[in-house]
């Protein structure tokens, strides 16, 4: 009785098997379907996007041969001191004015100059007639001498004594001329135009002869600015100066203004043997007093000017593992690198001695995204 049951189980559990094996092969052939659905319909890969840039041409243009150098204002200066002696009666400025030359700055007591000039003219007029009766004696005693009433002895003698009278009032007046002098010295005034500093003695104090200064003038305009370049371009700065005066700026560092123009003054006769440089003087008008004594300040020099200068912006120029390079744009609009020589920059201009011609298309922003070969978009134009 038990056989039958057990058959039909086996036969239902056969059943169930071919079943569900029909359904996961109809799953696996749809999921085949939808895979081979998916490639044949996929998108292709996008291409990349082509690199926004800004670029410039390079040109040719005239450029200045400069040279670059750190400067220090000098300045002519005066130490105002003292030529004779007495109290310092008045200062006629303030510490820091700007005064002009021979205007009056001290003034010293000048009652005991009066006094003794009042002295010598006093003695001058009392020498002058003792020397005139002198010399009326010496006449007398020549007409006496020609008469034979006076020996010639007596002749000679008066007129040494007219001599010496007149050679007493001789000295008379070079002793009123220094009491002159004297007395004018007690009247201080500024022997150029400039800048003072402060004053060193106040009044009421008693100055010496040639003692410390009493105040130190700076002459502002013009000015002169000292520094030095290296010995190797005394050659150029030679010939250059020989043929025309060379143009020198001097701009303070970090400031908006203008710079100053000047021109090379002075080429020292020796280079320092110590650092190999040769020391240069250049002058300033300084008419907007920008240049100041003691002041630190760059200094470009211009020796000539070089025609058809091949020149592109500076920031156009990358510095790479093998030296400096630019991105050059093809025709087809894909961008090339390659190296280049600069001797110098002008004005945020470079100038390139080797690796680029005229005409030719770089890129001047946006340098960081690119490599070779790729693709830019410029987004100015090339006269911008």
């Amino acid at each position: 009785m038990e056989g039958p049951p057990t058959a039909l189980a086996s036969s239902k559990s056969k059943l169930l098997f071919e079943t569900e094996l029909e359904f996961l092969t109809a799953f696996f052939l749809i999921l085949l379907a939808a895979s081979g659905c998916s490639k044949e319909h996929a998108a292709p890969a996008p291409q990349a996007a082509d690199i926004p840039v800004l670029v410039s041409k390079v040109t040719q243009r005239v450029m200045p041969v400069q040279l670059a150098a750190i400067g220090n204002v000098g300045g002519f200066t005066v130490s105002v001191k003292t030529q004779v002696a007495g109290e310092l009666l008045d200062v006629h400025f303030k510490d820091g004015d700007f005064v002009h030359k021979d205007q009056l700055l001290f003034t010293i007591d000048p009652r005991p100059y009066e006094a003794a000039l009042a002295q010598v003219q006093a003695t001058l007029l009392r020498d002058k007639a003792v020397a005139a009766n002198s010399r009326a004696q010496e006449h007398r005693y020549t007409k006496l001498l020609a008469d034979g009433v006076v020996s010639p002895s007596n002749a000679d003698a008066s007129k040494s004594a007219a001599d010496a009278a007149e050679a007493t009032v001789a000295a008379d007046e070079a002793a009123l001329k220094t009491a002159q002098l004297n007395l004018e010295y007690t009247k201080i005034y500024s022997p150029i135009d400039g800048r003072t500093g402060a004053v060193m003695v106040k009044p009421g104090n008693l100055v010496k002869v040639a003692d410390v200064p009493i105040v130190v003038i700076k002459r502002i305009s013009p000015i002169e600015v000292n520094f030095t370049v290296p010995q190797e371009y005394l050659p150029a700065i030679k010939k250059y100066l020989a043929a025309a005066p060379l143009r020198v700026e001097a701009t303070v560092p970090n400031s908006s203004d203008q710079p100053e123009v000047g021109t090379l003054v002075f080429v020292d006769n020796a280079v320092d043997t110590t650092t190999g440089t040769i020391s240069l003087h250049a002058r300033f008008d300084n008419r907007r007093n920008v240049l100041w004594p003691g002041l630190y300040v760059n200094i470009l020099i211009t020796l000539a000017e070089q025609s058809n200068a091949t020149v592109i912006p500076s920031q156009a120029i990358t510095a790479g593992q093998q030296g400096s390079f630019v991105y050059v744009v093809s025709a087809g609009g894909t961008v090339v690198p390659r190296s280049v020589v600069s001797s110098r920059t002008v004005e945020g201009q470079a100038v390139i001695d080797k690796g680029l011609k005229p005409g030719e298309t770089v890129v001047t922003d946006g340098q960081v995204r690119l490599v070779p070969g790729a693709r830019v978009q410029i987004k100015n134009s090339l006269s911008d």
